[in-house]
Formats: C-alpha cells, sequence, structure tokens
C-alpha cells in the first residue's frame, strides 16, 4: 500500500466516523503540576475550563495559594 493510499483510506474511515457521530469530544478540566512556595512539594492541581488561576492547598504543609 502506498502512502497516498494510506492517505486515503484515513481520510475514508474519519469521514466515516464523523457521519456515525459515535464518539463525542467535549473539553474537560485542566491538571496544572505546580510547586509550593513555601515548602517546594509539587502539587497536582485541576482548574475548570476557562480559569487561569485556581486557589490550592499544599499537600505537604497546607500552605494556601494560587497556581497559574
Amino acid at each position: 500500500m502506498s502512502k497516498q493510499e494510506q492517505r486515503a483510506e484515513a481520510e475514508r474511515l474519519m469521514r466515516e466516523a464523523m457521519e456515525r457521530k459515535g464518539l463525542a469530544v467535549k473539553q474537560g478540566d485542566t491538571r496544572i503540576e505546580t510547586k509550593c512556595g513555601k515548602c517546594g512539594a509539587v502539587n497536582k492541581v485541576s482548574a475548570k475550563a476557562g480559569e487561569t488561576r485556581v486557589m490550592y492547598k499544599c499537600k505537604e504543609c497546607g500552605h494556601e495559594q494560587r497556581a497559574m
């Protein structure tokens, strides 16, 4: 199978999948990995779509701060 045939096959499969609408794509929460400003521990924070700054409490020392 040549590259052009492979591209055509991939495009055909994509079109068929879009027509069936069996797959829904939706935007979820963003995961931010940030370091604590006080103790330096790594924290994972989730942010809703559209939020730029999230308040969180460090899991090691309990210091409250904002993640960007």
